[in-house]
């Protein structure tokens, strides 16, 4: 396969961004947009020179890939009318909105033999990438996501919207098996719950605390790693790594070298090299709904 033919569902913020990148890609060729706000659809459609629908199924003919950037409540539908039409699915997170859903999607996915990725962005920030292979030996982890309130994913508690970027990464990074969950969550300027924290103890002993919250001033996104020798200190939006001594010389303090990327960009890239190579993706439809199993038991603690 040469170039991926792109159509992408929802032109809201993120599919907006989607598409920006997607303009200057060589891997990939966007098709078009579509969107039920068919205003929004035609401006994005005409930014960037492609056809604009309201109706997605439209453009399936035309399509070998469908990037899902709509409400998480529209995920399941659209995403498994492309598994059903054998398209190669990039779903933004979470997954979807229930378990269910989110079993059937990978089902779907893998008895068709198709790509099906979940939009769990920070997997590809340089930072959190640059940790990967560092990590030998957690004992605990500290996470910080904070931001201020916005109308968009409104229709999810801040578990699902936030946090679960770092239940997804810690997940990835200990590959461990949960033990316990205690968790709170509070209302503040919706009925959905918008500040969370959690405490999470692994099977091996690692404990990891979150915090998530969208009624925030200003944006934080902060991720501590402690281990016997040393902790990481991550900041996923300076995408800058620290690595503190834990014997007290502030001299062996090291700032690790990063290539600052774009992490959308990566994961598009991800996405279409699996497609064009046959490769597994980063972020696997498995791994998606591993993280929204965590993130529902989290919701289910908070709410006892």
């Amino acid at each position: 396969m040469d170039k991926v033919r792109v159509g992408i569902i929802g032109v809201g913020y993120l599919g907006m961004q989607h598409a920006r990148i997607l303009s200057y890609l060589e891997e990939a060729e966007l098709i078009g947009v579509a969107d039920l706000n068919f205003k929004k659809a035609v401006q994005i459609g005409n930014r960037h020179g492609v056809k604009y629908f309201q109706d997605y199924e439209n453009m399936l003919d035309e399509i070998d890939a469908g990037i899902v950037a709509t409400p998480t409540s529209e995920h399941f539908a659209i995403s498994m009318k492309l598994l059903q039409e054998s398209k190669h699915v990039l779903v933004e997170k979470p997954i979807t909105e229930t378990i269910e859903q989110g079993e059937t999607l990978v089902k779907e996915a893998q008895k068709n033999g198709s790509i099906l990725q979940v939009g769990h962005l920070e997997r590809f920030n340089p930072a959190v990438e640059a940790i990967e292979n560092l990590i030998s030996e957690p004992k605990f982890i500290e996470v910080q996501r904070l931001g201020s309130f916005s109308a968009r994913s409104l229709d999810i508690d801040v578990v699902l919207d936030l946090m679960i970027h770092d239940l997804d990464i810690i997940l990835a990074l200990l590959k461990d098996e949960v033990n316990l969950i205690k968790s709170s969550g509070i209302h503040v300027l919706s009925d959905k719950i918008d500040i969370a924290n959690a405490r999470i103890e692994f099977k091996k002993g690692c404990v990891a605390t979150l915090t998530a919250s969208r009624v925030h001033q200003g944006k934080v996104r902060k991720l501590r790693i402690f281990e016997p020798t040393s902790y990481y200190s991550v900041d996923y939006i300076d995408q800058e790594v620290k690595i503190f001594p834990l014997n007290g010389r502030q001299t062996d303090i090291k700032t690790l070298k990063i290539k600052k990327e774009e992490p959308l960009k990566k994961e598009l890239q991800n996405f279409f090299q699996c497609i064009r190579k046959g490769k597994m993706s980063k972020v696997s439809g498995e791994e998606g709904l591993r993280a929204l199993r965590l993130a529902y038991k989290v919701l289910e603690e908070s709410s006892e």
